[in-house]
């Protein structure tokens, strides 16, 4: 699964690597967390890419009320396209979710050891994401977003069982339009040497730690 990541890099190089015409306003987050707002990317109605908050944690638009979100953090690959909260999503409503890295946990020494996974020759990911839109009785929209998965590659396989569906660059139009593509480029296995890790600091566990010391190489004696 994916329950935590950080994006920390440069608002020039998300514009540039999303077609964006704008810098987007980015502040460094090295522990975003589910139900709090985050940066995506997708098309607008002129099919244009646009950088969005939303809030992490997908709400179908015929919920009853915004609870269910916390379980809905991540679609599973193997049955998007088909489960009620998400292939409507799936068929009309993807979004690119930038990131830098994401933390994964090993059992190590009788706990549980957070390491972060990052990207070896690129500055960013791209996790494969859906996103919709809710109504409360008010008419107040409230945007949301979950993050794909998938089965481990085998450099994960030692943190995780599963591991953010991540779209590589040549991939990346076609995952936010499915009209460009009839096939699922983006559900092949990420290549392993693109992955690097390391252990970090157990600060990350906590959701009000989110800062850069998070990414700091932790003492696996410590």
């Amino acid at each position: 699964m994916c329950g935590r990541y950080a994006l920390h890099t440069q608002p020039e190089i998300v514009a540039l690597l999303y077609w964006l015409k704008y810098n987007p306003e980015l502040k460094p987050r090295y522990n975003i967390a589910p139900t709090q707002q985050a940066p995506v990317v997708r098309l607008n109605e002129k099919g244009e890419t646009e950088c969005v908050m939303m809030r992490w944690g997908l709400v179908p638009s015929w919920a009853k009320d915004p609870s269910m979100s916390a379980r809905l953090i991540n679609a599973r690959a193997e049955t998007v396209k088909e489960k009620p909260a998400f292939r409507a999503a799936y068929r009309k409503r993807r979004c690119l979710v930038p990131a830098t890295g994401f933390y994964a946990w090993k059992q190590v020494a009788g706990r549980k050891q957070p390491y972060f996974v990052h990207p070896t020759d690129e500055p960013l990911f791209s996790f494969a994401g859906l996103w919709e839109h809710w109504f409360d009785a008010e008419e107040k929209r409230l945007e949301t977003f979950t993050i794909v998965t998938t089965e481990a590659n085998g450099f994960m396989r030692s943190l995780d069982e599963r591991m953010p569906v991540i779209v590589e660059r040549t991939d990346l139009e076609a995952w936010l339009d499915p009209a460009k593509t009839k096939n699922d480029p983006w559900l092949k296995p990420f290549p392993d040497e693109l992955l690097g890790s390391y252990p970090v600091s157990l600060k990350v566990n906590n959701t009000r730690n989110d800062d850069e010391s998070l990414l700091a190489v932790a003492s696996m004696t410590a």
